[in-house]
């Protein structure tokens, strides 16, 4: 049987989860200071992106965004290991995107994926130390130029 402690915490992470979605999702990239911890590592290369700080990714995701006009970041089943005020997580994402070409055409794709995370239990809440976003399969991605280089 589960503990309220542990209940708790499954429930708060993913709770933190969906701060993430919400946040990239509506593009208020400073709500992610409530996701991450100020010294995070983010990964998102092996889907095409960058790697980074926390700082150095805020600055990277509006410009890397800006041709998609519509996404969404659906995180569904986690696994998840506690241990004390510590946690590792793997969990799913359906990411379906509207890609928008340089001749203003338009093509829905989707991606699905596992982000694969490190937790810290902080004063203010659960936290992601380290996020490794690893790909997992693709369908109905247009040709498109690669993201910008992180500055």
């Amino acid at each position: 049987m589960l503990s309220l402690q542990e209940i708790s915490d499954r429930i708060e992470i993913q709770d933190l989860f969906a701060r993430y979605s919400f946040a990239i999702d509506e593009r208020d990239f400073d709500a992610l200071d409530t996701v991450f911890m100020p010294d995070a590592r983010i990964d998102y290369t092996e889907t095409g992106g960058a790697k980074g700080t926390l700082p150095e990714i805020k600055a990277w995701l509006p410009v890397a965004l800006e041709r998609f006009p519509m996404f969404q970041h659906m995180v569904a089943t986690t696994k998840l290991e506690l241990a004390g005020d510590e946690a590792r997580s793997r969990t799913i994402l359906f990411n379906p995107m509207t890609y928008k070409a340089q001749d203003g055409t338009e093509q829905v794709f989707f991606i699905g994926l596992w982000y694969r995370d490190r937790l810290v239990r902080t004063a203010e809440g659960w936290r992601i130390a380290e996020r490794y976003e690893e790909m997992g399969w693709t369908h109905n991605v247009p040709p498109m130029a690669p993201p910008p280089e992180i500055c």
